[in-house]
């Protein structure tokens, strides 16, 4: 399959993006539609801006954030409590495909630039709000960030370290899973039934309510068991040895995800322990059970004999869903990164030499 090479050929061209969103989730979803071929306008305020520029690591004036998640975007500014500026965004908004926003529920109403106006001079508009627990409900005038979205939806208390205790992870759930993710599939929902003829739409976006939606695996062990697993014991959480994270010699770790018996069986022939082999949650094993726990342990002693590396090297002959936990400084230089063009390098005009990132989706002729 041929990629699309150029801009025009890009499925989002022609489209157009008023983009009032700061920080992380909005900003990403409108790169990734920017990375589609659509026109985004990103309007910031006249007095700070979108925080997301000071944000965590600057290295001159502009933080890696705020040039990470908005390539490809024009920028302008507006104080939209000022009458001429308002009125601006009003014409634009009359010429328009999409305005998307990330405010709390009820500040564009307050600021004239509710729904009902907006669509009162665009009737084909699609309105975008991201919000933390959405645009009604009790929690919606509540202020929060990731961390708070996934203890709400109870992402965190599955999401711990072997005493129980909730780890952060690293990649935002909520901001990108919700926030990002599901704001695009709503607003090209709504885009594609304006397109085919139907009026525009208000799409409400809730971060908690898209990583609870997703959050499948406690909910079917509620539903079987009439409770959530204890951490580190539930089918993907480490309650079967064949889905587990393993130490090695060099305090490195290798990721083993051979849920299918076939895998389970080959990796088994690769660990020189053949006899483990029938000891499979597909033939009875217990979810987090005792032998469960056995054979983990076992692995973990078997691990532990040799490095990372060695490991590596033992299972390419095997292809069994056994791989290494790199670092990001690794993963920027491995072969299907470099072979895909899902890392490059690209100069600031302040912030010099960066590393950015090749688009999510590509689209192929």
């Amino acid at each position: 399959m041929k990629q699309s090479p150029t801009d025009a050929a890009l499925p989002l061209a022609g489209i157009t993006v008023l983009d009032l969103t700061r920080l992380l989730p909005g900003p990403m979803a409108t790169m990734h539609l920017a990375d589609m071929g659509a026109t985004i306008i990103k309007i910031e305020d006249k007095a700070a801006g979108d925080y997301a520029r000071t944000m965590s690591h600057v290295r001159n004036e502009l933080s890696q954030l705020f040039i990470a998640v908005n390539r490809g975007k024009q920028f302008i500014q507006l104080d939209l409590k000022n009458a001429d500026d308002h009125a601006d965004f009003i014409a634009r908004v009359t010429q328009a495909d999409v305005v998307i926003e990330s405010f709390r529920p009820g500040v564009m109403d307050k600021l004239g630039l509710g729904w009902e106006v907006l669509r009162s001079h665009n009737p084909k508009l699609v309105l975008c709000s991201i919000s933390g627990y959405g645009q009604t409900g009790p929690l919606s005038q509540l202020a929060g960030h990731d961390i708070n979205y996934l203890a709400t939806a109870g992402v965190l208390a599955q999401n711990t370290d072997a005493s129980g205790r909730p780890v952060l992870p690293n990649l935002q759930i909520a901001d990108l899973l919700g926030g990002t993710q599901s704001a695009l599939q709503g607003l090209l929902a709504a885009l594609v039934a304006v397109k085919m003829g139907g009026a525009g739409r208000h799409v409400d976006v809730s971060m908690t309510d898209a990583a609870f939606a997703h959050h499948l695996m406690p909910l079917l062990a509620v539903n079987y068991y009439g409770h959530s697993a204890r951490p580190a014991h539930d089918f993907l959480t480490g309650g079967v040895p064949c889905y587990n994270i393993y130490r090695t010699k060099d305090d490195r770790y290798m990721a083993v995800g051979a849920l299918e018996l076939k895998f389970w069986e080959s990796c088994c022939d690769v660990l020189d322990r053949p006899d483990l082999k029938d000891r499979h949650w597909s033939l009875g094993q217990v979810i987090g059970g005792e032998d469960a726990m056995a054979v983990k342990a076992q692995l973990d002693e078997i691990f532990s004999q040799a490095t990372q590396s060695e490991w590596v090297q033992r299972f390419s002959v095997a292809d069994c869903c056994v791989s290494p936990i790199l670092l990001t400084e690794e993963a920027i230089q491995h072969p299907h990164f470099l072979a895909r063009a899902m890392i490059a390098q690209d100069q600031h005009q302040t912030e010099g030499t960066y590393l950015k990132t090749g688009p999510a989706v590509r689209f192929c002729k």
